[in-house]
């Protein structure tokens, strides 16, 4: 595959980045394209290792030396194809995707993996820009109808496998816009939501059917949906997020680091909301959390004009190279460091918050302790604090980033009663069917809290799973 010498030829690079003096200016996506000549040349550095563990690493099973050969190639066409037959939405995971393929790479056991992602991108922007992206509406309809419930990541992904296989679909969103997490839970300088709306006008070309402004569980009740129905797929995500149980949290200006990114998202759309906005302007900002919303968090406060932002994390450093605990071709679990962090932000690790203190019921410090972790007698990892750490954190505004426990119960869950595993999130068998027959679970919604690229695998497989069922 690409060169048979060009790993050794060339070295891996990809699209260079607005200067962060520029980017915090305005909510815009951050890189910059990087041509299609350099582009071929990074698909030339895809070696013929004979297994490709990239292929093992995606979620989706892309078949990534496939379309890296037709790239160099200068097949672009024949590369969108061959992508398009397992991704359904690259646009998407072109950009957000943490890429585990890279992490895969063989040619990352002692080299730079090659840039796959960069070359996702690449490839389906330029599908877009030729015309080859078209609505493709199944020729014959099953006259079997599905309700997916939740517009996100495997709800989409649900949708648009199903309708390929012909059945009819409808998909039920709870915001005024499809789009779930793409569309109020990522920063429009990592996904503007233009290629969100892009993708769904082809959707809906295609004959999928978008009701918006309806929660399931309150709007409607859940158990109409089996009357008019021939299934339902439950695709509403992890909802829940985690929250920080310590003394103060019931003070103004403490809040989740959703509500904070969201508003910001609608602001974005020209939009106004209810609630008191949150505003990070001229503000110390502490995150807590180390993860990818958190990252978020960052980079949309320095955007919104934060005075100073800290980021806490209570789990310990991540090491900047592989270790033994993350032997090749298992993802590698280093130090990340994204664009948001380049802005500027002070990053703290091995801090757990004590409690949150304010004047007036506003918040104005965090007191916080450092800590160690270490295994008990049982080998389990056990933190303790470290005596006479303890300190005190200025704070104006604080975002909790801790991640998400499990879907929302009240309202459809309840109604439908369906049987929640020990970790509350919906309960499946093989088939992605839930306890109760002709119902289906996707995403996170039954995984718990995971990567858009898993959501979307998770939403191709549940749609295989309903068509079976239905075409018996």
């Amino acid at each position: 595959m690409g060169k048979v010498t060009g790993f050794k030829e060339y070295s891996r690079k990809i699209s260079d980045k607005r200067s962060v003096e520029e980017r915090i200016k305005d909510y815009k996506e951050i890189n910059l394209t990087l041509p299609g000549d350099e582009v071929k040349i990074q698909g030339a550095r895809c070696m013929d290792c004979g297994t490709p563990f990239c292929n093992w690493g995606c979620p989706l099973g892309n078949l990534i030396p496939e379309f890296n050969h037709m790239v160099y190639k200068g097949l672009w066409e024949k590369a969108y194809k061959r992508l398009s037959l397992t991704n359904p939405f690259p646009e998407f995971t072109g950009r957000i995707c943490p890429a585990p393929c890279e992490g895969s790479c063989t040619l990352g056991v002692n080299r730079d993996p090659v840039t796959i992602e960069q070359i996702e991108y690449t490839i389906i922007e330029k599908a877009y820009e030729e015309g080859w992206v078209k609505p493709e509406p199944p020729k014959v309809r099953t006259g079997k109808k599905v309700a997916v419930i939740g517009s996100g990541p495997s709800g989409l992904a649900t949708a648009v496998r199903l309708n390929f296989f012909g059945h009819t679909v409808t998909v039920y969103e709870k915001d005024d816009e499809v789009g779930g997490l793409l569309r109020y839970g990522i920063p429009d300088f990592k996904l503007e939501k233009r290629f969100v709306d892009r993708r769904v006008t082809i959707l809906k070309e295609e004959g999928i059917k978008f009701v918006t402004n309806c929660e399931i569980g309150k709007d409607i009740n859940a158990k109409e949906l089996l009357k008019d129905y021939d299934a339902v797929v439950l695709a509403g995500g992890c909802a829940i997020p985690r929250d920080l149980k310590v003394e103060g949290r019931e003070l103004k200006g403490v809040h989740f680091a959703m509500e904070f990114l969201k508003q910001q998202n609608k602001k974005n759309s020209g939009k106004t909301f209810e609630e008191e906005e949150i505003s990070a302007k001229d503000k110390v900002v502490i995150v807590i959390g180390g993860g990818d919303t958190g990252s978020d968090c960052i980079g949309t406060a320095r955007r919104q004009g934060a005075k100073e932002v800290y980021q806490y994390e209570i789990m310990p450093k991540p090491p900047l190279e592989r270790d033994e605990t993350m032997p090749w071709p298992e993802y590698p679990r280093t130090l990340k460091t994204s664009t948001s962090h380049e802005e500027g932000c002070i990053r703290e690790w091995l801090v757990n918050t004590k409690k949150i203190v304010g004047h007036k019921g506003t918040v104005r410090a965090l007191h916080g302790v450092r800590v160690l972790w270490d295994k008990d007698s049982s080998g389990r990892m056990v933190m303790k604090e470290v005596e006479g750490s303890e300190f005190v954190q200025q704070a104006d505004l604080i975002l909790i980033a801790m991640g998400f426990t499990n879907p929302k119960k009240e309202g459809m869950l309840e109604q439908l009663g369906v049987k929640l595993d020990e970790r509350g999130n919906v309960e499946t068998d093989e088939n992605y069917m839930t306890s109760i027959k002709g119902i289906f679970a996707a995403g996170d919604m039954r995984t718990g809290q995971s990567l858009v690229v898993r959501a979307l695998n998770e939403g191709l497989r549940t749609a295989e799973a309903v068509d079976k069922y239905l075409m018996k």
